[in-house]
């Protein structure tokens, strides 16, 4: 059986990459990546925030090919129902769907103000009003998962699609110094100490500069 493929763009500046990539680690699935050149339309789709349902990332397994980070999600827990990337009780699984579901179409304004970049970082970066209701907005959903179930991830003892979901906005919260509370803090570090994380964060920063910020992000 050939090993599943993952086709993601770049590591640095590739939120929703990072948001399947993270999920088919969290899965355990085996699999290969392929990464697209920073002249890929579709590598400049995902970068210029046009939709969060793109064809990067997409997996293939099995002889099935998935593209849409969210369904990718849920194949992933169809075929590897023990990791745990939903939660087993239908209430708490509920909830992870719901707020899975608002990261992949909502948090607009955050996705502009506030683009994936993780090898930079800007202290004291001066946040608009419209993305700090949105900052507000993932810092209450935070608190509120953590507090329903446990933590310390958002589901309770391990990551799952919830925490792969909101991942890379760690990452932009560490990148534009946006003060958060203890709890939220230690969340995101715990979240950065993941060895998939670190392994991910290793990786872009080593990433060749190819890419003009100006172009993937802005």
């Amino acid at each position: 059986m050939a090993k599943a493929q993952l086709t993601i763009s770049s590591k640095n500046y590739g939120a929703w990459a990072l948001r399947g990539w993270l999920m088919c680690r969290f899965a355990g699935l085996d699999f290969t990546e392929h990464v697209i050149p920073p002249d890929d339309p579709a590598m400049k789709a995902e970068m210029l925030l046009l939709s969060s349902s793109m064809l990067v990332p997409s997996l293939q397994h099995n002889g099935i090919k998935v593209w849409d980070t969210l369904a990718i999600g849920e194949y992933l827990h169809e075929v590897k129902p023990r990791a745990g990337l939903l939660p087993a009780d239908q209430k708490a699984r509920a909830h992870c769907r719901a707020i899975c579901g608002e990261m992949h179409s909502g948090f607009s304004a955050l996705r502009s103000a506030l683009p994936m970049n993780i090898k930079a970082h800007f202290p004291h970066f001066k946040v608009w009003s419209r993305a700090l209701a949105d900052i507000e907005r993932v810092v209450a959903i935070w608190k509120e998962c953590l507090v329903a179930h446990g933590g310390p991830f958002l589901f309770g003892k391990t990551p799952c699609l919830a925490d792969a979901m909101y991942a890379p906005v760690v990452t932009r919260f560490l990148t534009y110094d946006v003060p958060l509370d203890p709890v939220c803090a230690a969340y995101c570090d715990r979240v950065m100490a993941l060895p998939a994380m670190v392994e991910w964060v290793t990786a872009a920063r080593e990433e060749p500069e190819e890419i003009d910020e100006l172009d993937a992000e802005f």
